[in-house]
């Protein structure tokens, strides 16, 4: 979440050097690349398996790599980091909806009330610890396209139970190629409409890091993350992001911390805490009574 926090605003900071798909094609191409000498081998051995599982892995790299980052990065264009946030913080209760409309996957009271006090906190940033703020929120183009990369990583999360039964090299690297191939065209046609990148240190850093940190280590943790502890627990940990986002933001911008933020931090950190206490959740009970949820992995 800390990669993913930083990636945010990387790409708010370059939004006038680099188009949206532009950037999402130069982030999976360099990741990939630099995957690519250690994935040959898991890759040769999990082939016939993937060809077997292709429509699974070409439905998650759409979702989870090409969908979502070409939205959010073109969202980021537009809106406010405010307008932003409070999006993102639909994540976890989205995940927890989906996971039981499609896998009826329970979600127990101590993680219900952990989700609803993230949440709570990332609401309270967002407002400033001003309720009244509400009113004063501008809903836009931009906020349109967060909320439709919203509501993809959420079904990215869910669906990740589907994932085959392979090396997660294999998994990543099959997923970041569908990224590339389908940002590419969406690129090229930028370029082509007159919006080429405009290079200089600062943009090429910004690729750099987009391109390493939250494509190749966050995906890896947070695909494990999810394998392990569940679609809801691991999308809960969504709210993190506005917390290392204040933080970073103070670090690098200069903007002061205010009261309302660590009272917000309060609540996403109780959320998270109560979340990972909370049993691990289970099928809706039917004529075989209530089942785990078992380990995708």
């Amino acid at each position: 979440m800390l990669f993913w926090a930083g990636n945010s605003i990387v790409a708010r900071a370059v939004r006038f050097e680099v188009p949206p798909f532009s950037l999402a094609f130069g982030r999976w191409s360099i990741a990939l690349l630099l995957l690519a000498p250690f994935a040959v081998g898991p890759l040769r051995r999990d082939w016939a398996v993937l060809r077997a599982t292709w429509p699974v892995v070409l439905l998650l790299g759409l979702l989870g790599i090409g969908a979502f980052n070409g939205l959010l990065y073109s969202g980021l264009q537009d809106t406010t980091a405010t307008n932003a946030l409070l999006l993102q913080a639909a994540i976890p209760a989205l995940v927890a909806l989906l996971d039981r409309l499609m896998f009826g996957v329970q979600v127990g009271r101590v993680q219900a009330l952990g989700i609803a006090a993230s949440v709570l906190g990332v609401v309270w940033i967002v407002f400033q610890g001003d309720p009244a703020a509400a009113l004063r929120l501008h809903f836009g183009r931009g906020d349109v396209l967060v909320l439709a990369s919203v509501v993809v990583w959420s079904f990215y999360t869910v669906l990740l139970r589907l994932r085959p039964a392979i090396a997660p090299i294999s998994f990543i690297a099959a997923t970041f190629a569908v990224g590339v191939l389908t940002m590419g065209p969406l690129a090229a046609w930028e370029w082509q409409a007159g919006r080429p990148v405009q290079w200089s240190a600062e943009v090429a850093g910004a690729f750099l890091y987009v391109g390493v940190l939250p494509s190749l280590v966050s995906y890896f943790i947070y695909n494990a993350a999810a394998a392990r502890i569940g679609a809801a627990r691991a999308g809960q940990a969504i709210t993190m992001m506005p917390v290392f986002g204040a933080f970073l933001s103070a670090a690098l911008l200069g903007e002061a911390l205010h009261d309302y933020h660590y009272v917000g931090i309060a609540f996403i950190l109780a959320g998270i805490v109560l979340g990972a206490l909370a049993p691990k959740p289970g099928k809706a009970a039917g004529a075989g009574g209530t089942a785990r949820l078992e380990d995708p992995a």
